[in-house]
């Protein structure tokens, strides 16, 4: 089972490809064939997220598995899945970001990887800190609310 946790400052190279820092590359489960596959999917806020293979597929089977004649049920699987890429790490470690993907994250050339949990988010650094919760009364109030239930 993947575990993502922490903030990783990232650089993306002039082709748009970012290297994985090792503490999220040592999560990663092993490889099931050849190289390590990667799903990278636009995010409900600005922000990129990468799954990989074994907990996309998760995902994929809740957004496949609902009804195709409703209506909003199709909206959401085709705006969701039409934002989403496969891609392997190289040798290195490195994957490539579409360019597609990095303008609607605001993704130049710093990032800030987000562990959360099965997955990691790829944020522009400023757009992430704006998005923090900056009370920490509001923090505790939701952790109540979510957590508690």
């Amino acid at each position: 089972m993947t575990f993502f946790t922490s903030e990783y400052v990232c650089k993306l190279d002039a082709k748009g490809r970012l290297v994985l820092p090792a503490r999220i590359k040592v999560q990663l489960p092993e490889p099931e064939g050849g190289g390590q596959e990667l799903v990278i999917r636009r995010g409900f806020e600005q922000c990129l997220i990468i799954y990989p293979m074994v907990e996309f597929k998760k995902v994929f089977s809740k957004i496949s598995g609902l009804n195709e004649f409703n209506e909003e049920y199709r909206k959401l699987q085709r705006n969701f899945l039409s934002g989403v890429v496969t891609v392997e790490l190289d040798g290195n470690g490195r994957f490539l970001i579409p360019r597609n993907m990095l303008t609607y994250a605001q993704i130049d050339k710093d990032a800030m990887l987000v562990g959360t949990g099965s997955k990691v988010e790829i944020w522009n650094p400023t757009i992430y800190e704006k998005d923090q919760i900056k009370d920490p009364g509001e923090l505790s109030m939701l952790a109540e609310k979510y957590l508690n239930e």
